[in-house]
């Protein structure tokens, strides 16, 4: 009990230092699961699905221009007439794909996720970086693993 949430407390105390309100927020909830006792079933469903409700929520966000009406049929049509829409269609594509293997990485190998989270707060509170989250991290160390061991 006093590991787990020394551990928190640090991230916490690094998050505000960091300003990251995401890191904040996930910590926050996390400390009062654990201290009003969710613990014990919720943070396995979390952690087995969270991920996945994760993106669905990304996903949505991604969407909404499009339900709003703000991106419609002739700005797809558009967008294909620019090399840098065929740029961004590729990178779009390249991030879904690493980010498969990251869902990979995390499911298999769960204690990744401290390097991730760590390698985050430090991009974000030393090179003033923006954290998107250890999905996408998952995905490169995964597709860098995979070329490690190809190689090796």
């Amino acid at each position: 009990m006093l590991e787990p949430m020394l551990f928190l407390l640090t991230l916490l105390v690094i998050a505000f230092v960091a300003k990251n309100q995401s890191l904040i927020i996930a910590v926050l909830v996390l400390v009062v699961m654990k201290i009003a006792g969710f613990e014990a079933k919720t943070f396995s469903l979390l952690q087995g699905k969270g991920i996945n409700w994760g993106v669905t929520v990304i996903t949505i966000a991604v969407l909404a221009p499009i339900a709003s009406g703000d991106i419609g049929f002739k700005d797809l049509s558009g967008a294909f007439k620019s090399p840098y829409a065929w740029i961004a269609l590729i990178s779009g594509m390249a991030v879904a794909l690493l980010a498969k293997g990251g869902v990979t990485l995390l499911a298999e190998d769960p204690h990744i996720t401290t390097a991730l989270v760590l390698g985050t707060i430090l991009a974000v509170s030393i090179f003033k970086g923006v954290a998107v989250g250890p999905l996408i991290g998952a995905g490169i160390a995964y597709a860098a693993m995979k070329i490690f061991d190809f190689i090796k």
